[in-house]
């Protein structure tokens, strides 16, 4: 009994049909008559869209299985198609290569953004809203630098950052930048904080309740010997 493995049968185009539909196809082709050709076409169109009704839910239905069809008989199929005939061409066009950023970061936990905005700022004159501009992304460098460092950012080495990301033109002052409120989070002292006063929170209610245990037990204690005096 010769053995018929998978392998050595003839290429799927479109597996998710089988191979019973690809017969149907290939034998289209075999097909002289195009008037027939097209009418036996229709009627594998119809079988195709019953095996696969999943594409009923798609727009043009029955065009992505007439462009199915072709595809399956290796665009060699000659019928009168409703719909534009696709060439091998048209579904093997190669992607347009996308260019890949080689931007260099010179301080990479504050990211590009903070590099690109000061360096839009450095020619900018000297107004309030350019002042505010630059105190904003020393702000926001101070809290990248404490996410960066899990430690309180110094004020120092932030001015020393923007000067050099600048070329020398933007110079804010320390004063200015102590000034600014804080809102980089401070997970580990709070912890800490939060767990000391936990702890001192839990003593107290410990010596409340034994406070009133005792309480309780000496105030029974005394019905006790007054109940004992009535009946003596």
């Amino acid at each position: 009994m010769k053995k018929n493995y998978n392998y050595t049968r003839p290429k799927l185009y479109l597996p998710e049909y089988g191979r019973h539909i690809q017969k149907m196809v290939n034998s289209l082709l075999e097909i002289e008559d195009r008037d027939e050709r097209t009418r036996q076409a229709k009627a594998v169109i119809a079988v195709m869209g019953n095996i696969n009704p999943l594409l009923r839910d798609t727009a043009d239905f029955t065009h992505k299985l007439w462009d199915h069809m072709f595809i399956m008989s290796d665009f060699r199929l000659d019928v009168d198609s409703p719909y534009p005939r696709p060439s091998r061409e048209d579904l093997t066009v190669t992607p347009r290569r996308m260019e890949y950023p080689q931007s260099y970061i010179s301080h990479k936990h504050y990211g590009k953004y903070v590099a690109r905005i000061i360096n839009s700022l450095k020619d900018k004159e000297r107004t309030d809203s350019m002042l505010r501009a630059v105190d904003d992304v020393a702000h926001y460098m101070r809290a990248k630098s404490f996410e960066y460092n899990h430690e309180h950012p110094n004020n120092e080495i932030i001015i020393k950052d923007i000067k050099r990301m600048s070329a020398d033109t933007i110079e804010i002052d320390e004063a200015t930048l102590n000034n600014l409120r804080n809102d980089y989070k401070q997970p580990f002292s709070a912890r800490q904080q939060s767990g000391r006063n936990g702890a001192k929170q839990g003593a107290k209610k410990g010596a409340q309740s034994r406070a009133g245990k005792s309480l309780s037990r000496a105030g029974h204690g005394q019905r006790q010997q007054k109940n004992a005096v009535k009946h003596n």
